[in-house]
C-alpha cells in the first residue's frame, strides 16, 4: 500500500491496494464487518475496489468508516478520497451547452455559436478508447478515438468534439471515422480552443446503440496527453503508443505526483478507468 495512493486516490485503486496489503479475501472482509454490526456485501465491496460503483448513502459510507478500521487505516483514510456526492436529477444531467461550460469554461462559448448540442445529454456514454500516437521526438502526434454511446432520449444524432491545441503552431485536423461525418468546426486560433460537430448516420432511437471513430491529427504537442470527460464514462481506456526512438523513461498520470506507468519494451503504456469523469490522462519524461 503505498502512501501516494491514500494521499491521491483513486479511491478505487487505493480500496483495492488496501483490501490486497491486508491478505484479507473479500468474504473475510464482510465477516468482520458483521462483527462491528455493518452488513455489506461481497458484491458491493468487489464494485467498490473495481470503481463500478462508490459509496454514497449514509449506510455505506457508515460502512466504509468500518472497513477502515478492519483494514487498519487511519481514520478517513478513504472516506477523504471520494470527493463531493456525485449529484443527481435534474443537476447531474445539465444540457449541452451547460456541462461543457461548466467543463471547459469561456474559452468556448463562441465556439458553441451554430452548434446542435441537444444530443448531449441524450447519450449514455458506455466506452470511450483513446489511442494515441507518439511521434520520435516525444511529442503527442495523433489521437484515434472509439466510442460506444446509447440514445436515452429518440433522436440523438451528433456527438461534440472538444479539443485544446494550445501552444500548437497550426490547429490540427479533426478527421470523422466510422459512422460519423464532419459538420462544424470552429476554432480560435488565439486560444488553440477547437469545438466539432460530429453527425450520425442516422439518428438514434432510445435503446438503440452505434460505434463511432474519429481522429486527431497533425498534432505536435510535447509530454502530455489530457481528457476531459464531462459527463461520465462507464469505461475508459487510454492507450499510448511511443516510437521505438522515443520510448520514455518514466510516465505517470496526469492525476498522480509520482511516476507510476511504465512503457512496455516494445513502447505501449495504458490505464483504465471504469465510471470515469473529470480530466483523465498520462504524461511521460525521456
Amino acid at each position: 500500500m503505498t502512501p501516494e495512493l491514500l494521499a491521491a486516490g483513486p479511491f478505487h485503486e487505493a480500496l483495492r491496494a488496501a483490501i490486497s496489503a491486508s491478505g484479507l479475501a473479500l468474504d473475510r472482509i464482510r465477516y468482520r464487518l458483521r462483527l462491528r454490526d455493518v452488513s455489506i456485501s461481497v458484491p458491493t465491496l468487489s464494485n467498490w475496489q473495481s470503481g463500478r460503483r462508490r459509496p454514497e448513502r449514509a449506510e455505506s459510507l457508515r460502512a466504509l468508516a468500518e472497513l477502515e478500521a478492519v483494514l487498519d487505516l487511519p481514520p478517513e483514510a478513504l472516506r477523504s478520497l471520494l470527493g463531493p456526492p456525485r449529484p443527481r436529477g435534474r443537476a447531474a444531467h445539465p444540457k449541452g451547452p451547460e456541462a461543457m461550460l461548466k467543463a471547459w469554461g469561456k474559452p468556448i462559448e463562441h465556439l458553441l455559436t451554430g452548434i446542435d448540442t441537444s444530443s448531449d445529454g441524450r447519450l449514455t456514454r458506455l466506452s470511450q478508447h483513446d489511442r494515441i500516437e507518439v511521434d520520435a521526438g516525444g511529442c503527442l502526434a495523433e489521437v484515434a478515438n472509439r466510442q460506444v454511446l446509447r440514445a436515452s432520449h429518440d433522436g440523438a444524432d451528433r456527438w461534440i468534439v472538444v479539443w485544446d491545441a494550445e501552444g500548437a503552431a497550426k490547429p490540427p485536423e479533426i478527421i470523422a471515422g466510422q459512422h460519423c461525418r464532419l459538420r462544424t468546426l470552429n476554432t480560435d486560433v488565439d486560444t488553440g480552443m477547437m469545438v466539432a460537430e460530429l453527425v450520425f448516420d442516422a439518428p438514434l432511437a432510445r435503446g438503440e446503440t452505434i460505434i463511432m471513430e474519429y481522429r486527431i491529427a497533425g498534432l505536435a504537442q510535447p509530454d502530455q496527453f489530457v481528457r476531459r470527460l464531462h459527463r461520465t464514462t462507464r469505461d475508459y481506456v487510454l492507450e499510448a503508443r511511443f516510437d521505438r526512438a522515443a520510448i520514455p523513461a518514466r510516465c505517470a498520470r496526469i492525476s498522480s505526483p509520482s511516476w507510476d506507468l511504465a512503457a512496455s519494451p516494445t513502447g505501449s503504456v495504458h490505464l483504465v478507468e471504469f465510471n470515469a469523469s473529470g480530466t483523465i490522462g498520462i504524461r511521460w519524461q525521456r
